[in-house]
């Protein structure tokens, strides 16, 4: 759907109206605020990432890709939109990517302390056999065969209505450790729950700013996999 040339990028603030769509600067285009980033300027003129969207003032939005965000900055969209001189070098973008990683991770420890995450092999093995996962994650700095062992048993007596179960390895040894709040974390499995849940919403979006696939991104280097876990070529 295209937007009027005339409509304002602009909204009225975080708090003002509960919009589920928006224009994106770019394209031109209304799009679900799930597909998009929000961003404010800030106190020293330079434009910020607002990925949480409760950042102070009014905000423009960008189709949340590398490739948009890179637009905007080349074609010096947010001074357009934002009407005055607003910074915007390329490490915008590389910002907007930590700070996705950043919420993706805050995300799993808030699932870690709910409970809905287990560590080490033989316990995710065992949540596999269990069923109902909602995902695995697996270092990415971490040995394969773990990985591979992992996909074998998801790979066991498949049922056709299965979900479809991602497999994430996105996320270094380190990255795993300190969101969990535990040390040498190789492999872990996401239990059913809002928290895990809310997880993989924001990983999925981290994913889909890094690939540029909006409809189906692929996950990093263990990806895609369908019903019996296996992975994407």
């Amino acid at each position: 759907m295209l937007a009027r040339l005339d409509d304002s990028p602009l909204d009225g603030g975080p708090n003002k109206g509960a919009a589920t769509e928006r224009m994106c600067v770019v394209t031109r285009e209304i799009r679900p605020i799930a597909d998009l980033i929000r961003f404010v300027v800030g106190p020293d003129g330079n434009a910020v990432p607002d990925v949480k969207r409760n950042l102070p003032g009014r905000g423009l939005w960008v189709t949340a890709t590398r490739e948009a965000v890179d637009q905007a900055i080349r074609r010096k969209l947010f001074a357009k939109g934002f009407k005055r001189d607003v910074r915007s070098g390329p490490e915008l973008t590389d910002l907007t990517d930590r700070l996705l990683e950043r919420a993706a991770l805050d995300a799993l420890a808030i699932a870690g302390k709910a409970g809905e995450v287990v560590t080490g092999f033989s316990k995710v093995e065992a949540a596999i056999q269990r069923g109902g996962l909602l995902g695995l994650l697996h270092a990415s700095d971490g040995s394969p065969e773990g990985a591979r062992k992992a996909t074998a048993l998801l790979n066991r007596n498949p049922e056709d209505d299965s979900p479809e179960i991602p497999v994430i390895r996105a996320f270094s040894g380190t990255q795993l450790d300190l969101a969990l709040g535990r040390s040498n974390v190789i492999h872990a499995a996401l239990l059913a729950g809002p928290a895990s849940q809310g997880f993989l919403t924001r990983c999925l979006r981290m994913m889909r700013f890094r690939t540029g696939e909006m409809s189906r991104p692929r996950w990093d280097n263990a990806l895609d996999k369908g019903p019996k876990g296996t992975e994407s070529e």
